[in-house]
């Protein structure tokens, strides 16, 4: 039987003792401490507070997948191409100027995303929420109100900024405020709330195409301003981060903050085992980054420039370099797996099979939501089988996915009318792709990199990973149609040789990060680079409980 059917969670009345539990291995926390509630989907109902904290921080990946879908229609309809006949099909340099105007939001993200940290660990989380909204806000209303195609690229730059922030800060912020049994769970929302705006935009566009006036194009722009006014005005609703408060020496609002989001009182042992887990952390980490960089720390407060410098070297350092490697590559996986290949060729398919264009769109509408279900799948299993098993199980469904489509392609392309149910045959394969990649490599790696990082460097830990996304994105938009029109089935092969490498790297280099708190992750990663360091984080942890007249159990 599963350990977590017979953990034992307490409520608010829970009569409290002086003795705490500290976690020094990389086991599950309802192995050995008693839990906030049930782990995983069954967890979120426990605590709304937190969870609605969460599902509301997520708008920002629906902004994310609002705009990326929406541009998809739009490139296609006559209403915008008569504004922007540049990028109009048989117009000189048109696959240039239409890849620039897609690349611009990528550029833009990815210098969003490598500024978030900066921001989230300066003026908080949720702050750094409020700045992207309003600089993805800003980009909407002048892609809303664009008059020519230097307009439009300069507003798609300037949304990029907002979303490139938004796909780092949501996930952080939700990490750092989560329990560690439902933390997946709330992670995946960031992943449903993306492909979820993917679908909203898709649909919409698909029906305001039938605008006769620019209204067609220029609404869906337009509407994607209503989640970021909300987002921007709920944010101050917001609870801040505990473990940004902490790292503020603000320990006292940190605690009421963590009873505030576990919903039980501040003498709850629960609580107070988690902010000294979360304070010794910190106190550690500083101690840390003092013997690492003395010269900085000479002369009293170090130079904030200096030190931003020094942090973000070391993410690359004994210590964290390990958890680097699996967030960044984690994000070049992603995109190398082959999600944007069929995307870019599935119109192409249901073309060649003799669907109309409105069946075309429909198709493609369909498959969106194939992927957002499952995703859904992912809000369960996220902690109820763990990171890895996703991983590998994912890696391995869309290898074979891959192969079938491109013996089929290969073999039936040229005439698929005289071929339908091979036709049909690779759609169906095309599904199941998107179901595995919604299931698995879709929404765990904008989990994981927010879970890894240790406090100090989470923050650029996560937007080292999310510009790897970002970046990776931009170099398959460029490879993909290219690679797909000259190689035919050859770039399905292509795809399905990068998923079975992520199955080979998942299985060596990827641990799992299931049921463990924030802290633990020294342990899960096994890098606590000497028993210095152990013994330095145990006098930081005995320093801080004894101050609160609490015991240490270990």
């Amino acid at each position: 039987m599963d350990s977590r059917d017979d953990m034992k969670y307490g409520d608010e009345n829970s009569s409290p003792t002086n003795e705490i539990t500290v976690a020094h291995h990389d086991r599950a926390v309802w192995e050995t401490r008693e839990t906030y509630g049930p782990a995983g989907f069954r967890g979120l109902f426990s605590n709304y507070y937190v969870s609605l904290c969460a599902a509301f921080a997520t708008l920002g990946g629906l902004l994310f997948g609002y705009d990326q879908g929406v541009v998809s229609v739009i490139l296609v309809m006559p209403q915008f191409l008569d504004r922007f006949p540049r990028v109009a099909e048989g117009a000189s340099g048109a696959g240039f100027w239409k890849g620039l105007l897609t690349a611009m939001i990528e550029l833009g993200a990815l210098i969003g995303a490598l500024n978030a940290g900066y921001f989230a660990d300066l003026l908080s989380r949720k702050f750094s929420l409020f700045i992207a909204v309003c600089v993805f806000a800003l980009g909407s209303a002048l892609q809303t109100g664009s008059v020519d195609y230097a307009m439009l690229t300069v507003a798609r730059f300037i949304g990029g900024l907002g979303i490139g922030m938004l796909s780092t800060v949501a996930p952080l912020y939700i990490s750092e405020i989560s329990p560690p049994e439902t933390r997946g769970a709330l992670l995946v929302l960031e992943e449903f709330a993306i492909v979820t705006g993917i679908v909203i935009a898709f649909w919409i566009t698909y029906g305001t195409q039938y605008i006769s006036s620019e209204w067609s194009w220029r609404l869906p722009f337009l509407l994607q301003l209503v989640p970021g006014i909300v987002l921007a005005a709920g944010v101050f609703m917001l609870p801040f981060s505990p473990r940004w408060l902490v790292s503020k020496n603000r320990d006292e609002e940190a605690l009421s903050t963590l009873s505030k989001l576990r919903r039980v009182s501040k003498d709850d042992l629960r609580v107070q085992q988690e902010w000294i887990d979360i304070r010794a952390e910190v106190a550690f980490q500083s101690e840390a980054n003092q013997e690492k960089h003395p010269k900085l720390y000479s002369n009293g407060t170090p130079s904030r420039l200096r030190l931003e410098i020094a942090q973000w070297l070391d993410c690359f350092k004994t210590g964290c370099r390990r958890r680097t490697h699996v967030g960044v590559v984690l994000m070049f996986f992603q995109q190398f797996v082959g999600i944007n290949a069929l995307i870019y060729y599935s119109p192409t398919l249901f073309q060649t099979m003799g669907l109309d264009h409105s069946m075309q769109l429909i198709m493609s509408g369909v498959l969106n939501v194939a992927q957002l279900v499952g995703v859904s799948t992912s809000i369960w299993t996220m902690d109820a089988l763990g990171r890895r098993p996703l991983l590998l199980g994912g890696s391995i469904i869309m290898t074979i996915s891959h192969i079938i489509i491109a013996i089929l392609v290969g073999k039936f392309s040229n005439n698929w009318p005289a071929h339908r149910s091979e036709g049909w045959t690779s759609v169906a394969f095309l599904f199941v792709y998107m179901l595995g990649f919604g299931a698995s490599w879709g929404p765990v790696p904008w989990a994981m990199p927010s879970e890894i990082f240790p406090s100090s460097l989470r923050a650029k830990g996560v937007a080292l990973s999310t510009c790897s996304n970002w970046l990776n994105n931009f170099i398959i938009g460029l490879i993909t149609p290219p690679l797909v029109e000259n190689t035919g089935y050859g770039a399905y092969v292509f795809f399905a040789v990068f998923c079975l490498l992520s199955l080979v790297w998942t299985y060596f280099f990827v641990p799992e990060t299931n049921g463990r708190t924030l802290e633990q992750m020294d342990h899960v990663f096994k890098d606590v680079s000497s028993s210095a360091d152990e013994e330095r984080r145990q006098r930081a942890e005995e320093r801080i409980a004894g101050g609160l007249d609490l015991h240490i159990a270990s």
